[in-house]
């Protein structure tokens, strides 16, 4: 499957696909299931690993409202 295509479709290059045969071919990706505890660990892990940065402050409601990731890349 082309690149352009999978990037418009949201479909990564070892996602696992099905086709459809009808009126046309559809190509979807498979959904996936989620495991929700495995999910939460992760983020609890996370969120440990973040309080353990020294001087790392939590943002203020609104102040990251103007701020861009492309203004990371700018300089």
């Amino acid at each position: 499957m082309p690149k352009a295509i999978r990037e418009a479709a949201g479909i990564d290059e070892s996602d696992e696909v099905v086709v459809e045969d009808g009126d046309g071919i559809i190509i979807k990706p498979v959904k996936r299931r989620v495991n929700e505890e495995e999910v939460r660990r992760s983020l609890r892990a996370h969120l440990e690993r973040l309080g353990e940065v020294r001087g790392r402050k939590e943002p203020r409601p609104g102040e990251l409202a103007r701020t861009y990731l492309e203004e990371e890349f700018e300089q």
